[in-house]
Parts: structure tokens; sequence; C-alpha cells
């Protein structure tokens, strides 16, 4: 894949975290290897919120710059540069990295025992393909995250007690799609801990069995799932449906970018509305 194409991958799946509500304040972050590179890679600004997240906002991280990039927490944030450097460096299948606190979880890694059993064809995706690191020792700087890289080992996912989930995959595709179904997953598993009843939890044959189904599928749903993804976000751009109402200003807009960012008063006064540049946009709003 050209890095043109895995911009917009990467762009896309903020965007669509934002509206799973998975996200949380400016924090958390994806990145993703350049192709053909082990030692570059992609990952969000710092302080950019995951519903505003545009290819612009993708930083390169290489082995030149990523020592003066720990120096600039304004542009990359801290523990990113930290987690997503470090697990890409000692972790060579982690080619793509997604980090969140989401809700379930979070909440499932909040268990003295965080293991997430065999329950439904969901949950059974991840049977005995989760890592669990359970020594939580603070954020997400140096030494911890080389503690989450040698924690996640060969497996594709990593779940962090007292923080949040980890997931990996050779693409954007891959592991996004992982990051999506463990949320689900974790839900679906704290959902049916709330009914106070006994747990139906499937034999490890038939959990077995059923992961491998779905790491050997006849085709990359994946891929479809962020396909379709990146099909609605130009759809609703087209037409003109991404507008959000800004905090407590106008979005500054250079001359030259004008045409491309609406900026307008609505009827209702004291209340301003902006035209969200597209997620795909190599325009900067400055």
């Amino acid at each position: 894949m050209e890095i043109t194409e895995l911009k917009k991958d990467l762009a896309a799946t903020f965007r669509w975290t934002a509206r799973l509500n998975m996200n949380e304040g400016v924090a958390n972050h994806f990145s993703a290897c350049v192709p053909g590179s082990t030692d570059e890679f992609l990952v969000n600004k710092s302080g950019v919120h995951f519903s505003q997240m545009k290819v612009s906002d993708l930083i390169l991280v290489t082995k030149e710059n990523i020592e003066e990039l720990k120096k600039k927490p304004d542009l990359v944030d801290a523990t990113a540069i930290n987690i997503h450097g470090t697990i890409h460096q000692k972790v060579p299948h982690a080619k793509c990295i997604f980090h969140v606190h989401s809700k379930y979880a979070t909440a499932l890694s909040a268990l003295k025992n965080p293991t997430l059993p065999p329950i439904d064809q969901n949950t059974m995706r991840f049977y005995n393909r989760v890592s669990i690191y359970n020594e939580y020792g603070g954020m997400g700087f140096e030494e911890e995250s080389l503690k989450m890289a040698a924690a996640l080992g060969n497996k594709q996912n990593l779940l962090m007690s007292n923080h949040g989930i980890l997931t990996t995959g050779e693409t954007v595709s891959d592991g996004f799609d992982a990051l999506y179904y463990f949320e689900k997953s974790a839900e679906t598993y704290l959902t049916a801990l709330a009914t106070g009843k006994e747990l139906n939890v499937a034999s490890h044959e038939v959990a077995e069995k059923t992961a491998q189904e779905w790491s050997n599928y006849p085709s990359d749903m994946g891929r479809a799932h962020l396909d379709q993804i990146r099909l609605i976000l130009d759809k609703e751009e087209a037409a003109g449906a991404t507008k959000y109402p800004p905090f407590n200003k106008i979005a500054k807009v250079p001359s030259e970018h004008k045409a491309s960012v609406t900026v307008g008063i609505s009827r209702k006064p004291n209340v301003r509305k902006v035209k969200v540049l597209p997620w795909h946009s190599q325009l900067i709003v400055g």
C-alpha cells in the first residue's frame, strides 16, 4: 500500500473511533509503519480530537527525529511516542498499533481477573490471543513502554490492567478491526456478568476452532469494514453533513484555503458553525 492510502486509512479510523465514543479527550493514539520501512511510522498529532483528525495531522516519526520529537510534547504526545516507538522497535509484527481507554475494555482491565472468556463468537476471536500486562506502573513513558512491549510478545493484542487496550495488525484495517471487536466483546462479557447469572462458557475445542476460523475467514472483512467507513465519510462530506460548532472561537483560515473551509453564523445567537476539513485533507486550518 502506498503511503497516501495508508494515511487515509489511518485518518478514517480516528474519525470512526470518535463516533463509537471509544476515544477520550484528546488522549489515546494510533500509529502505522511506513510501507517498506522498519523504523519510520505515522502517529497522530498531539492535542487534536479524534473527530477532527485528518491526513495532515499525522506526524512522521523516524530514527533521525524521534529524540527531538520526544522534546516536543505539543507536537507528539509524550506517552504516544514512547509506547508506539518502543513497540514498533521491539515487536516487529506490530506494524500498526491502536491504543485507547475505551469504556468496556478499560472496565475489563480493572477486574482482578481481566481474562475475556469465550462466551460468544466475538469473544472467541480473542481466545488465547490476548496478552495481559498486570503490572501497571504509571503512564506509558520509557520504562513502562518497555514493559508493555515485553508483555505483548508474540500476541496481537495487549490488555493493560488498570489502563486500557492495545491492538496491533499487519495493516491498519487488521488492527482497527481487532480494536472494534475487542470493545464489543468486552461489552458483551461485562453485560452478561451484570445479570448475575451463570455464564455459558464454550469449551476449549470450540473456542480455539472459532478463533482459527476468524483468522482464516474466506474474505478480508476487516478491509471491507474500513472501506465502508471511508465510503460513509466521503459521502457525508460530499453532502456537507460534517458541521460542528466550535466551543469558543471561529476557526482562522488562511486566505488561500478559504474555499475549503466554510465559516458562518447560524440563526441562533452566539452559535457559530464551522465546516470541518475532510478527513483526508492535506490542508491545515491555521
